[in-house]
Formats: C-alpha cells, structure tokens, sequence
C-alpha cells in the first residue's frame, strides 16, 4: 500500500555496489512545498505531487476504474504535543531528558483515539474507498481513481517519467476540514514504481564473491613492491577485512561489550542462513560466540516484489549488519526486523514493529534513496516513527549513502534519505587504517579512484582514476537546520543552496571504504552450483551505520539508560579528543594514500584472470574531509573516551 519507491542498499561490495542519521531542541522540520490551493472548507494534507508530475510530463487524465491502493497515515493526539516532547526528552539541557515513555504510555498520549479513526473510516468510506486494513499508524484503502478523486479532491493524471508513464495527484490532495486534526497525509496516489505481485517466495543464496590476494592483515603490513608507485610511493596491499577486535581496538570499546542493550537492524527480506552464517562467522574470527536466544528474526507474513528488489540481494546485507554489531558489541542482543519489501511502506512497518512493541533501544539501518525521489508525504510518515521512537528512548542510524554528492550517480548534487531526517543519526564513511597490534593510525574520508594496471604492467592507466564510490554527504534541499548543528555546521555548508540554512549529512562516521572494509561469512551460490559459506570483504556506509550503532550500544551500557535519539549528545561532544577530527590527509597536506588490490575477473576464482588496480583515499567527488564539521564524516569517528563519556553528564 501507499508509495512503493524503492530503497537502495548502501553496502559496498569490494568490486562494485550491490544494488542499494540551549533550552528546546527545535529540530529541523521538512522544508515547505509549493502547494496549490484546496477546496473550501477543506485542509491540504502534507506533501505535494511529486516533483517529476510536471505539466509537460502530463499525459492526461488517469483512467477512472485504475485501481489505487493507498494509505492515510493518522496524526494522532497532539501531534505539536509529540514533537515538543521528542525535542525535551533528547536534549541533555532539558529537565526533561531521558524520561521516556513505555509504548502504551505513547498510545495514551499521542496515539489516535477511536473517534479519529472512525471519523476518518467514514471519510474514505463515504468516498467509495474500501478499507482494507486498519492500525495505530494509518488506514490502508483501496478503490478506483474515481473514488479516490473524490476522497482527495484531486485529479490524478498519467505523467512521463524517464521511459516509463506513472499517476500522481495535479493538485494537493486534502481532507475534510473537520479531519484537519487527525489526518497527517496520504501516500499511493503515486504509483512510481510499478508494484509487484503478492505472495512471493524468498529465493536462494545469491551468487558467490571471492577476494583475491595477496592482502595486508593490517594496513600497511603488506607492501606492493612488484606494482608502480602511487602518488610517489610504493602503497600497501587492501587489507583482508577488519575484524572486530580491530575495529573495537581502533574506536576505544575497552571493556564494554553492550550488555543489557538492543540493537535492532532494519533490511528488505531475511537471509535463511543468518543464524549459521552469524554462529560460524564468530567462531572463525574470534568474536564472542552466541548465546541462545541474542540474536532473532521478525518476519513478515508474506513477502513481495522479491524481483524487483533483488531479494537474495539483500542477504548479503544483513549479514553484513548483524556480524558488524555482534563484532563491535559481543553482548548486545540482535533483533533483526525484515521488511516485506524494499518499498517505503513495507520498510515504514518493519521500524513502526519496533517502535510499537519496543523491540530494541538501537536501530541500525542500511538503506535509503536520494532526496529527489522522496516526497513529502513519505517524509511526514517516516518523522512521526522516529519522534516516537524518540520519546520511547529508540536511537535510529541510518548509512548516508555510498555516492558522494550523487552528481555521478544521479547528475544532481543531493543528500540521501531517510538520512536527511532531522530526527535520524546519519552516518557517515571513512577509510581506516588499523595498523599492528591493532593500533589506530589514522582515517581519511571515504572517496575512491581507480586506476588499472597498464597492460604492461609499468604505469597505471589514467591515474588517479575515475570515481567509483564515497560517503554520501551535503546539504538536504527539504529539511531546516536542527538546533543541534547550530554552532557546528559551517554557513558556506549549512546554505549551500542559499537562504534558509537547512540540515547537513551526515552526522557522525566510522569505516566504510570497502578498501579497508570488514570480512563477512556468508552461505552463497557458487557458479557451480554448490551452495556454501566463504567469506569476504564489505565496505559502505552499510558498514559505517551497524559499527556506529554497535559503539552506541556500548555507550549506552556505560550510560546505564537508553540514549535515545543521540545527536544532541553527539553534537556536545563536537571539538573534543572523544571524537577523531578526520581528515582526507591525516598525514599532511600534500600526502595523498592509496592501496592497491588485485580482483578475479569472474568474482570467484582466477579461472579468467585477475584485474589489478590501484585505489585512493580521500577523493569524495565534490566532497571532502576537513578540520571541523565536513560532508563526508560529520563531527568525525568516535576515539578512546568516547563510549566512556556516556558514564556520566557531559561537559565539553
């Protein structure tokens, strides 16, 4: 139901992408939309017609028995009341930090009454709209154009969009006035992209991945003598894949390990070899081995779009997340929570799952799509989950993006979302260089070129290269500066894109670049058909959001309370030695790194070759690391001290 855009997730394979956060706290809000003007008597519900129903897109009027499926998403009690609330309880200068409400105590207080859902169910119904499902959060419904025009007083018309026609509003859907305090919007009038059908089935493991050596067991444990210089020097091989003892040894764990916490990871589908592949991961890389019941699946009751959205695809991803938090915080349980799909209504349930019953205190999540496909409607829908999970004491991270700026990806400069979200942790990406006995030596941020190998092996073609990949980071287009980054973020960043000063991504950062990424066991298809476990190495701010949301499960042990939604006690902690202020040339100014690393042709094995190459460091598209708050890590990676920090109330 509702607005079926689909998510991307952010990991990155190590050869290519694998397709797809004084007084109030006043956080950001969505940037105001131009609106047309709604019928008397009625009041326009938030959102616009999406940004590509131009008039010369318009192909005209949708027919009238099309069928649409759509969700009205209620606003409950006192939504102004939510967000007042969600500011004071976050804020550390507030009286009111860290008292937070049990979920019935939310539905109490800000859920929708009985009265407002019957009065809505009427509305629609009276319509000519059939109500097919009905919760806490929205009315789904369903019915013919015809009725929908009726219910929304909008006409829905056919617009080109790329190669593809898809129906949008032409005018600003709106309730009745009478409604104006109940309904917060509508999502589905739109139907881009094209849904699948229902009842789908998960396929297998997806298809194989190998590494190829030889690898550094640490960075820079490894030299390429045989290979050209880089930038003047001979630069080591890409490591074989962080571990976690590395990365705890490298972010300043000590002795937490997350214990009395929850973390909960949000993905499209659920792999069905994740408890096997999590067990024998640990044992393999000496993590601390799972006790019964810490990690766990919810599951759907059915699936769909499984085509479209690549579910074997996203297998990959979870694992990632959950051998990532495991790694970083041994003790903490996992719950993983499947989205039926990797649509916007089907991951919307999967964190409202969490949010209703409370199932964790950290949610980690490593998916989203850029600013220019999301549309107002959806973002009012995904705020109100994280004010109230917010209010329960939930912390949400979601990965920035693995594009840089995006101009490569999309020919547009724009942030990712859901990470654009006011009330989300956005995280960032680094490449990290972890040295022997696992010494934190430095990080730039997370930007590649490639150059390949001359054919005769003396030079590298075109070098640096061409960009391949990078943190995403900028300046959204939609939402208004929070509070918290007043005083942090930089104008020249804050209004990049002019008056008013709007919010900046990402937040705060850890490894990403898949150069200097994590190792990973998965079951996986290989081309012979055998199914089995092998491992690899992943990067993306896939990665950079469960190491972050790991750290933060180990902060909040040393907390011995819930943090909640954690950028006001990020932000304070800005410009202090708990925080490594990253940099793209940690080693000096005119001292640019790279490492080199050889690929098998095939992905698997060197049946057809190897593909050498040399990679930088640093080189963000647009975007770079500086001293201070920068697009590509935030306020930078948490240090030694950090987690400990938590222990008692901060004082810069």
């Amino acid at each position: 139901m509702g607005s079926s855009r689909t998510i991307r997730r952010t990991s990155m394979g190590i050869a290519a992408a694998l397709p797809l956060l004084a007084g109030a706290l006043a956080v950001g809000i969505p940037a105001a939309q131009a609106t047309t003007p709604v019928p008397g008597g009625r009041v326009a519900l938030e959102g616009a017609r999406p940004g590509w129903a131009t008039d010369s897109a318009d192909r005209g009027s949708t027919a009238r028995s099309a069928r649409v499926d759509a969700r009205v998403y209620l606003a409950g009690r006192d939504p102004q009341g939510l967000t007042a609330y969600a500011e004071a309880v976050s804020d550390p200068k507030s009286p009111s930090y860290g008292a937070y409400l049990t979920p019935d105590q939310v539905r109490t207080r800000f859920g929708a009454t009985p009265e407002q859902v019957k009065a809505v169910t009427q509305w629609l119904q009276g319509a000519g709209l059939t109500v097919t499902a009905t919760n806490e959060h929205y009315i789904a419904v369903s019915g013919d154009v015809a009725a929908a025009q009726k219910a929304f007083a909008t006409q829905l018309h056919d617009y080109r969009k790329g190669a593809a026609v898809y129906r949008a509003p032409t005018t600003t859907p709106s309730a009745p006035g009478a409604l104006a305090h109940a309904v917060l919007t509508v999502t589905g009038l739109d139907n881009a992209p094209h849904r699948a059908t229902h009842k789908d089935t998960l396929p297998g493991p997806g298809a194989g991945f190998r590494n190829a050596g030889p690898f550094s067991t640490f960075y820079g444990s490894n030299t390429a003598t045989s290979l050209p210089d880089a930038y003047g020097a001979k630069v080591p091989y890409a490591v074989k894949g962080y571990t976690g003892k590395q990365l705890r040894a490298a972010y300043g764990a000590g002795g937490y390990t997350g214990r009395g916490v929850t973390v909960a990871i949000t993905d499209a589908y659920a792999s069905p070899t994740i408890a096997a592949d999590a067990r024998k991961y640990a044992e393999r890389n000496g993590d601390k081995a799972y006790r019964a019941g810490q990690l766990r699946q919810v599951t759907p009751a059915e699936y769909t779009h499984t085509e479209d959205c690549d579910a074997s695809g996203w297998y990959g991803e979870e694992t990632l997340d959950v051998e990532a938090v495991h790694a970083v915080a041994p003790d903490a349980d996992v719950v993983y929570v499947a989205g039926a799909s990797c649509n916007d209504p089907d991951l919307l349930d999967a964190l409202n799952k969490i949010v209703d019953k409370r199932l964790a205190d950290i949610v980690s999540n490593s998916w989203g799509d850029i600013e220019a496909n999301e549309t107002p409607e959806i973002a009012a829908a995904y705020d109100r989950t994280f004010k109230l999970g917010a209010v329960e004491g939930i912390g949400f991270y979601f990965s920035s993006g693995d594009n840089g700026d995006e101009v490569a990806n999309t020919g547009t400069k724009q942030v990712d979302t859901p990470a654009n979200s006011a009330w989300v942790t956005a995280v960032g990406g680094t490449s990290l260089a972890v040295g022997k006995n696992d010494r934190y030596q430095f990080e730039t941020g997370w930007g590649t070129l490639k150059a390949p190998l001359a054919a005769d092996g003396s030079a590298w073609t075109g070098f640096p290269g061409a960009y391949t990949s990078g943190a995403g980071g900028g300046t959204s287009a939609t939402v208004h500066q929070p509070a918290y980054q007043r005083g942090v973020v930089p104008d020249t960043l804050a209004q990049a894109n002019g008056a008013p000063r709007m919010r900046t991504v990402p937040d705060i950062a850890a490894v990403g670049d898949p150069n200097t990424g994590f190792l990973v066991g998965q079951t996986q298809t290989w081309p012979d058909g055998s199914v089995s476990y092998d491992e690899y190495r992943i990067g993306g701010t896939s990665l950079a959001a469960p190491v972050v949301a790991g750290l933060q499960a180990l902060a909040q042990q040393a907390r011995r309370l819930p943090i909640g939604f954690a950028n006001p006690g990020i932000y304070a902690r800005y410009g202090s030695p708990l925080l490594h202020d990253v940099t793209d040339h940690p080693l000096g100014k005119d001292r640019d790194l790279a490492v080199a690393r050889n690929d098998f042709a095939n992905g698997t094995d060197a049946s057809e070759g190897l593909v050498t190459s040399v990679r930088s460091l640093g080189k963000d598209s647009s975007l770079t690391a500086v001293r201070g708050y920068d697009t590509v890590t935030g306020v930078g990676t948490p240090a030694p001290g950090y987690v400990d920090s938590y222990r008692f109330p901060f004082q810069h």
